[in-house]
């Protein structure tokens, strides 16, 4: 098969509304700059994140912020103490900016990655990451409008 034909084949698949219904799956399986899906077995330290919004209409993460070693495995225990929808996701500012941007498009889209969780309100869960890389990072809730509304906080990593 032909470059191109490959490339139109992928195309019409992209476009598909079975791609609008959203499943954002597959897409960081490997080292990402911010790091990769840790190794239950080898947790250095647990944080607890709660995401929620006030009555003002601010959307909030605590903790604020985030600072880590490089090499550290961290447990990520997020309850969404909100009322709404939340998600938790861990990328560079960039990459965050394109999903959002995605997400913009396709705003019930899924996610199956290891650096993201989306949930309900009153739902807990985990993710479990090593920081392999030193930078600077970012949390971010990319769901339409919350981000905006104050929905992000850096992660330094040392």
């Amino acid at each position: 098969m032909s470059r191109l034909t490959i490339l139109s084949t992928l195309t019409l698949l992209l476009a598909t509304p079975a791609f609008a219904a959203g499943n954002h799956t597959g897409g960081h399986d490997d080292a990402m700059a911010v790091g990769m899906q840790g190794n239950a077995s080898h947790i250095d330290r647990t944080v607890e994140v709660t995401m929620g919004e006030t009555d003002e209409g601010e959307m909030l993460f605590s903790p604020r912020d985030l600072a880590f070693s490089k090499g550290e495995t961290v447990k990520f225990l997020i309850t969404n103490e909100g009322e709404q929808e939340h998600e938790f996701v861990l990328d560079t500012p960039a990459k965050n900016e394109e999903h959002k941007a995605l997400m913009a498009k396709f705003p019930e889209m899924e996610h199956a990655d290891p650096n993201a969780i989306r949930l309900a309100p009153g739902a807990s869960g985990e993710i479990i990451w090593t920081f392999a890389n030193a930078g600077e990072f970012q949390y971010a809730c990319l769901i339409l409008g919350h981000y905006e509304s104050g929905m992000h906080g850096p992660v330094v990593v040392n």
